[in-house]
């Protein structure tokens, strides 16, 4: 078989585009923020993956370590030959715990960041001759229809990272509705969910000591000055994350250090000192209530797999 991927461009209209317009009515708000899919710029893309070496950060490697233990028994449930559809592939690490074990027929991964998605993909297809390769530049968050020429006769959806947490719970519970219309009866769909745990713990990993997940965070502006040659300076914000216990989420923002103006497409917008971009949020679930979620977004919960100390979650739901 060819090692090629198929290349996919899904994005209903350009990157900068939506860019320009969600970070400008991000900024209109009261409470700025900006969207966390736009963190993934080939920069973000890589300091995402440092974010997942660092010693604080438990999601990447408590996954990894879940999925490697129950790799043969969601291949039993998924079944062989499925078409395995990863929802932000990133660096298709992950996926790689899967492959052996299921034997997919084909693999699509979908990722924002177009020039990363390619790299992985191609480095994929290289290592898995035997499997057919297909690759998607598109944003899940928003409505999509599979790629013409990709066999999908029994698909499982793959969206791991906790991701779904970046998502308020009706958000969550949307995303979910909206993947249910997707994919059709009796379709799966595997997803790591975060676990709610000790503060201490959950606040480390967003604040590691080598700083990178600052870097991440930072990064976002350096974008908004390349991409939309927008007048702000990295250098008077700061990086700010924490347990917001009421909601059961972490919350990540960027801290102006002192009163500025900063221009983006020709529009000002003011800040006090301390006034924050709100980038992103990250919830955390039980096990109990995450599966109610995805009850009512029409997914039944078959098995779930956590690690020794409950620090996260896998699930295997199916189309109801």
């Amino acid at each position: 078989m060819s090692l090629a991927v198929q290349f996919h461009d899904l994005h209903p209209s350009p990157a900068s585009t939506s860019l320009r317009d969600e970070i400008l009515t991000g900024f209109r708000a009261d409470q700025k923020f900006a969207s966390p899919k736009f963190f993934y710029d080939q920069r973000g893309s890589e300091l995402f993956d440092q974010i997942c070496e660092q010693p604080e950060y438990y999601p990447t490697r408590t996954e990894e370590a879940i999925l490697a233990e129950a790799a043969d028994d969601i291949a039993e449930i998924a079944g062989h030959e499925a078409t395995l559809i990863e929802l932000g592939s990133g660096a298709s690490r992950k996926v790689r715990l899967l492959l052996e074990a299921m034997r997919p027929s084909s693999y699509l991964g979908i990722d924002i960041s177009r020039d990363f998605l390619l790299d992985s993909t191609r480095r994929l297809a290289a290592d898995y001759p035997w499997l057919e390769v297909h690759a998607a530049c598109a944003d899940f968050c928003c409505n999509m229809a599979l790629p013409d020429g990709l066999c999908c006769e029994r698909p499982v959806g793959f969206f791991p990272g906790s991701s779904i947490g970046n998502f308020d719970p009706q958000a969550a519970e949307d995303f979910l509705r909206g993947l249910h219309s997707l994919l059709p009866t009796g379709s799966g769909l595997l997803v790591g969910v975060d676990l709610v745990k000790d503060k201490p713990t959950l606040e480390a990993a967003y604040n590691d000591a080598a700083g990178v997940t600052a870097a991440f965070n930072l990064n976002l502006l350096e974008r908004l000055r390349h991409e939309l040659h927008a007048k702000i300076d990295p250098a008077n914000f700061v990086h700010h994350a924490f347990f917001n216990e009421a909601h059961s989420r972490i919350e990540m923002h960027l801290v102006s250090q002192l009163p500025q103006v900063v221009t983006i497409e020709g529009e000002r917008f003011s800040f006090l000192e301390g006034e924050t971009i709100h980038t992103e949020n990250s919830y955390k679930y039980t096990l109990e209530g995450f599966q109610a979620l995805a009850g009512r977004a029409g997914f039944e919960a078959l098995s779930s797999w956590t690690d020794a100390n409950s620090l996260f979650s896998v699930h295997y739901l199916t189309r109801a």
